[in-house]
C-alpha cells in the first residue's frame, strides 16, 4: 500500500507522556508499528515504553527521521501541535481529541493542504492496516485481518462492530480509517474513496456513515460520476433520527436539505450503491460485490 500509510511508517507520538498516549503506544508497539520517537516540551530526555522524548518535533524529526505523527494533546493545544508538526515536515498527521475548536480545525485543514500533508481526524479513533501489522491509534487490532476491503468510517465503536462480523465472515481489510466524527475533518469521505479507487490492494470500499454533514451525497457523485469504479456498499446510522436532533458526534446533525437520511439514501440510490439497514447486512453485500455469492 503506498498511500497514507506504507512500510516505511516512523511514527512519533506527541504528548508521549500522557497516560493514555502512554497506554496506546505500547499498544500500537505490540501491533507492530514502527513508533521511533515521542514528543513534549520540558520533557526531552526521557523514555517512554523504549522510545526516546524530544522537547521538539523538529528534534524528532532531525534524530529520528519521524515521518507521521499522532497526537495526544488537548484540544485546545491541537493546533500549536499541528502547524509544530506540519512545520518540521510530518506529512500524516492523526488528532485523536475531541472538541477542538473548529476555527481551530478550519486553520488545521487550510494549511495542511498548502503543505500537502494527509490529516486524520480530529475526533477519531485513528487508522490500521491490518497486511502491514501497523495501526496509528487506539483501533482495537483484534477485530482486523487483511484483506481487500477499504474501509472509511465516521463512528468507531461502529466500525469495530461491522469489521468483527467481516473477520468473522473470513473478509479482511487492506485499510481502515476513522475519518472523524467532528463537521469538518481532514481527511473526507470522498478523498478516502479516491486514495482506495488509486491502491491495487483494494478491491471493495465500505463506508460507515451517519446522519449529518455532506460527506456521503459527494462519495455517491463522485460514483455517479464515474470516478470511482470499485464496488462501494454504505451503512449509515441515524435513520430513526429526527430532524434537527444533535447526535454523538458533532457533525451528526441533521439540517434541511443534505445532511438528512433520505437525502444520503436519494444519493446512493441513484449511485447505484448497496446501504446496508442493519449493520448484520453489511457481509452480504460486500460478499456480492465482491463476487462471492449469487
Amino acid at each position: 500500500m503506498s498511500f497514507l500509510v506504507d512500510s516505511n511508517i516512523r511514527l512519533m507520538v506527541q504528548g508521549i507522556t500522557g497516560q493514555a498516549a502512554q497506554h496506546h503506544t505500547e499498544l500500537m508497539q505490540e501491533y507492530g508499528t514502527n513508533i521511533v520517537a515521542g514528543a513534549r516540551p520540558g520533557a526531552g530526555g526521557q523514555e517512554v515504553c523504549g522510545v526516546p522524548v524530544y522537547d521538539t518535533v523538529a528534534e524528532a524529526v532531525q534524530e529520528r527521521k519521524a515521518n507521521a505523527a499522532i497526537l495526544f494533546v488537548p484540544a485546545r493545544a491541537m493546533k500549536q501541535a499541528t502547524f509544530e508538526a506540519l512545520a518540521a515536515g510530518i506529512r500524516l498527521v492523526v488528532m485523536v481529541s475531541e472538541h477542538v475548536p473548529l476555527h481551530d480545525t478550519m486553520e488545521i485543514v487550510a494549511r495542511g493542504e498548502e503543505v500537502g500533508a494527509h490529516l486524520i481526524g480530529p475526533n477519531t479513533p485513528g487508522l490500521i492496516a491490518p497486511p502491514l501489522r501497523c495501526k496509528i491509534g487506539f483501533v482495537p487490532s483484534q477485530y482486523y485481518i487483511p484483506g481487500s476491503v477499504g474501509v472509511a468510517s465516521r463512528s468507531g465503536t461502529l466500525t469495530y462492530e461491522i469489521v468483527s462480523r467481516l473477520t468473522l465472515a473470513g473478509i479482511g481489510q487492506s485499510l481502515c480509517v476513522g475519518v472523524g466524527g467532528d463537521p469538518i475533518v481532514g481527511t473526507t469521505f470522498a478523498k478516502m474513496v479516491r486514495f482506495f479507487q488509486a491502491d491495487p490492494e483494494t478491491k471493495a470500499i465500505l463506508i460507515i456513515g451517519e446522519v449529518g454533514g455532506s460527506m456521503e451525497e459527494e462519495v455517491a457523485e463522485l460514483v455517479q460520476k464515474g470516478e470511482v469504479t470499485k464496488p462501494v456498499v454504505a451503512y449509515i446510522a441515524g435513520r430513526t433520527a429526527p430532524e434537527g436532533k444533535r447526535m454523538g458526534h458533532a457533525g451528526a446533525i441533521i439540517s434541511a436539505g443534505r445532511g438528512s437520511i433520505d437525502s444520503k439514501l436519494k444519493a446512493f440510490t441513484a449511485s447505484s450503491i448497496p446501504v446496508a439497514a442493519v449493520p448484520g447486512e453489511v457481509v452480504h453485500l460486500l460478499l456480492s460485490s465482491l463476487g462471492q455469492v449469487s
